[in-house]
This record gives C-alpha cells, structure tokens and sequence, in this order.
C-alpha cells in the first residue's frame, strides 16, 4: 500500500474538546494550526458537560474560598500554585468566552449578573453555566469560530497512532517532531510533522465497563505519551461520578451534580435519605464520599440503583434550570417532576495523566498536554466539581503562550509509516473479547472500593491481556479498534501499578486493607 501524503504545521493538536480548541484560537493569529480528532469535531467529553464551570464571581465569594474548597476536596495532593493561578484566572476566562459569543445563563434575563449555581464541594454559588448543557453550548460557539479560521486545518476521524520523536525514550534534548495519524476511513497512515503538538484527547472513562464518557474516551493521550517516554502521575485516581441514569436504554446519560446543588435528595426505595448518616454534607459533600456512599447502599441492601428525588421542585423549575435532563428523562418515561430519578455511580474522570509543569510542557520538549489527559496538580486526589473546564480554559491559554513565546522549530523530514510486516487480521472477534475483557476486570478488581488481592489479580490479568494485545499489533494491519484496545489495555495497566503503589487511602482511591490516610501526601509517579 502506498503511504498517505505527508504534510506539516507549525503545531498538531490531538483532540477537538475545549482544551484543543482554546488552544487553536489562542495560536492561530500567529501559526498554522491543525487539529486531529478521532471522531468528529464535537465528539468528546467536553460537549456532554452539563454543569458549567467554577469561577469566584459572585460579590460574597472570593478566589481564596476557591482555592480552599479545591485544596480540601483534593485532599492533600492538589499543587498550591497550580490551585491558585487557574482560579485567579478563572473570571477572566469567562469573560474571554464572552467575548467569543458564548452566551451563559443570566440571574434573572437579559442584562442581568450571570447566574450561580452549586455543587458538591462548593462553599458558593460560583458555577457559570449554560442552562444544563454548557460544555455543549461553548464546545459550539468555539467550534464555529475555529471552522472559520483560515490558519486552523481540522483533520476528522483521523486516530493518532504513536508521536514521533528524535531519539529514544529518555535520551536527554528528546523532541517531539510529529505523530502518525491513521485515517478511519480509508486505513492509511498519514505522517504528520510538527514544531510542537498538544495532546488534547480527553480522558479514558472506557477503560471501565460502566462510564458516563463517549465512545472515544479510551485514554489515547495517557498512552501515546507513555509511550514517547512521558511520566504520568495519580492514575490510580478514577472519578466516580455518584449519579449517573440508571436505565437499559440510556447509555451513558449524566445526571448533573447541579441537581443536587438545588437541593436533590438521594434516597432509597422507601424514600429514606441516607447521606446525612454518611457525611455532614449530606448530598453536597465531594464526589468520592457520595459514590462510596451509593456503592455501600447498594451493596448492604442489594440494590441495583438508587434514587435522586426532585420533586419537591415544581415542574416549571425544573424544566427551566435543567431542560436537557428533564427532556430525556421524559423521552425515557421518567417525569423528574413526579417521581424520583433512578442513579448509580459511573466512571467519570480521571485526576491524573501525563506529568506537566504550569506552562503545559511534558517531559519531551516540545510536547504539551491539557484538559483531562495532563496532571497539572488542579485536581490531587479527587476534582471539585466544574474544575475541569475551567483546567482546559486556563491551561490551553498557558500552553498556547509558551509556544508563541518562541519560534517554530522546523521538523525534518519524517520516515513514512511501515506496513510491510502485518497483514490483516482475520480474526476480529479477539480484539472484542480483550476488550469486553479488559473493561469488566477493571470496573470488578479496579472500581470504587478496592483491595490488594483485587489488584494483585488485576495486575496479573492485565499483564496477560497487554501481551495479547502487544501481539496482535505487531503482526496484524492496523484499525480503531485494535488501535484504542491497545491504549485501554496500556491505561489500565498504569491505573493498576499506582493504586498498587499507593498504600494508603486517600480520595478516590479507597482500599479496605489500607484504610487510613498518610501523614504526608505523595504523588505516584511512574516513570516508562
């Protein structure tokens, strides 16, 4: 087969979510700029963001009760600095947002202050929002604008395979220098040059069985990454999102934080409020004490779900300040307005990835990572709610300002893709049984509560299916889903070695033979 055309920008973007996407807007005035996305532009976490995003705007809050109420959540592991820089610049973000047309929910209608909603961990009302579909409402706001640029290339449904690099892994003055891109559609390599490339690519919710994340979330970046010789960091930090709808025919449909921010109860069958008996906060306390608190619930009394009870609301409220949840529960014979919403916790987001500094810079010069698949130190131990968006505002700035900082290097010449050693694969059905088998060994052995012989059996399980999947990459022609079964089966493995290496509990990780929290808090760094 011959090889797919070779081009070069002045720097690649891998991922079209709101970090790919700030970052294309911040550098185009200045350079080329081409975005890479395995799906299509809007497919991604970002666009499935109901809740909004964190900022101080409010007269009675403050940047310093930001901070504070992300360092707690973060329980111990959250970088200061970090903490308090993206916060600070949290309001001027927004406005920046805006400025692009970007049109948040006011107070009280046209004109007035923004309004305010709460969520789980807030000491203030401080989240900005669009309605309840905000990651929707700027993902296409920015979209439009990008797609109007004329130094902004967009390449869809293009996979990337593995970054290309001068050197080998841990050589020191290591430069990244490209990626090879597989286009889905007609099976070839493109190689693709770059003076810098930002990883954009999300998180890696599928690794799980169960998770609120698109199909596309197979933690590509965390493993391509790896793979070029970066250091990751708290993976063993997994987000369980405590409700997501529990129902046969909704896939992955998030049920907001923002509900239990107005005052949504989570009780079981009989109508029994059970979070006060767990947590001074009740239903706002973080995120890991809510999910253990449903797993428990669920587990003691055998129950497949919970509930999370609105109807104290009248139908008006709730069809105005959550229109897209009330709409498909109704689509799905559930009116939130009579009876209570059936829940249980999903994989949700991933607190840490790839190591990098406050400019966005991983351990290979010239490569950057924002949004969900960097560990910035935002997040430590457990996200506050309506973080992440604000990470990817404020990173994806950072980032783009590094690179302008300095002028392009020019990549040389990149060798074309091999496929003269694979053929193509004649049994499809081994790259889904791994998968299948992958995905339900971590949400079993990896999920919500641990212990050391769960992961001591995962650890083992997943050495064998890594070899597997090694394998068969090695001999046969290359698809998506051999490519994004290769990236689960490498994330999964990293997930397993910190919750290994951890030995205590703190946060999202929770392990029954370690119960306790360290005096000194520790990040897990693992080096390839």
């Amino acid at each position: 087969m011959t090889p797919a055309p070779s081009s070069s920008s002045d720097v690649l973007i891998l991922g079209s979510g709101l970090a790919g996407l700030v970052c294309a807007l911040h550098l185009a005035d200045h350079r080329r700029v081409t975005i890479v996305t395995k799906g299509s532009l809007l497919e991604g976490s970002s666009a499935w963001a109901q809740g909004g995003i964190a900022a101080a705007m409010a007269r009675e809050d403050s940047i310093d009760s930001h901070v504070e109420d992300t360092l707690v959540a973060g329980a111990g592991l959250c970088r200061a600095d970090v903490v308090r820089r993206i916060a600070a610049r949290a309001p001027v973000v927004i406005r920046w947002l805006e400025s692009q047309g970007v049109v948040f929910t006011a107070e009280g209608g046209d004109g007035s202050p923004l309004h305010l909603g709460r969520e789980g961990g807030h000491s203030a009302r401080r989240i900005v929002h669009v309605a309840d579909s905000t990651g929707r409402a700027v993902q296409e706001t920015l979209e439009q604008r990008v797609l109007r640029h004329p130094n902004i290339t967009v390449l869809e449904r293009r996979h990337a395979v593995d970054l290309v690099t001068s050197g080998a892994p841990g050589e020191p003055g290591r430069r990244v220098q490209g990626v090879y891109v597989l286009d889905r559609d007609s099976g070839e390599v493109q190689t693709l040059g770059g003076s810098a490339v930002i990883l954009a690519t999300g998180g890696l919710g599928k690794v799980y069985l169960y998770t609120t994340n698109p199909d596309v979330s197979t933690g590509d970046g965390v493993a391509i990454a790896w793979r070029a010789g970066c250091s990751v960091a708290d993976l063993e930090f997994i987000q369980f999102h405590p409700t997501c709808l529990y129902h046969p025919d909704a896939k992955s449909f998030l049920i907001s934080e923002a509900l239990r921010g107005e005052g949504g109860r989570l009780v079981l069958p009989d109508g029994t409020r059970f979070m006060p008996a767990h947590d001074a906060r009740a239903e706002l306390a973080p995120r890991d004490i809510v999910a253990r608190a449903i797993d428990f619930e669920m587990k003691t009394r055998g129950l497949d779900c919970v509930w999370l009870d609105m109807t104290h609301h009248p139908r008006s409220f709730l069809q105005a300040h959550f229109p897209t949840i009330f709409a498909r529960c109704l689509e799905l014979g559930i009116d939130m307005s009579t009876r209570p919403i059936p829940v249980v916790p999903a994989a949700h987001y991933s607190c840490g990835g790839v190591v990098t500094d406050a400019a966005a810079r991983t351990d290979v010069a010239g490569l950057y990572a924002v949004g969900e698949v960097a560990s910035t130190g935002l997040h430590g131990a457990n996200r506050l709610a309506s973080n992440s968006l604000l990470e990817c505002l404020v990173m994806g700035e950072a980032a783009a300002a590094d690179i302008l900082a300095a002028a392009p290097v020019v990549p040389p010449a990149l060798p074309d893709w091999d496929h003269s050693r694979v053929t193509p694969a004649r049994e499809s059905v081994l790259v889904a049984h791994n998968w299948d088998a992958i995905r339900r060994l971590m949400w079993d052995l990896v999920g919500i509560v641990r212990s050391d012989e769960r992961l001591a059996l995962a650890a083992r399980r997943l050495d064998a299916l890594h070899a597997e999947v090694a394998d068969f990459y090695a001999r046969y022609r290359i698809d998506n889903d051999l490519l994004e079964l290769r990236n689960v089966a490498e994330v999964a493995r990293l997930i397993v070695r910190g919750a290994l290496q951890r030995r205590e509990s703190r946060g999202l990780h929770y392990n029954r033979d370690v119960p306790e929290t360290a005096a000194e808090a520790v990040d897990t760094v693992l080096t390839p």
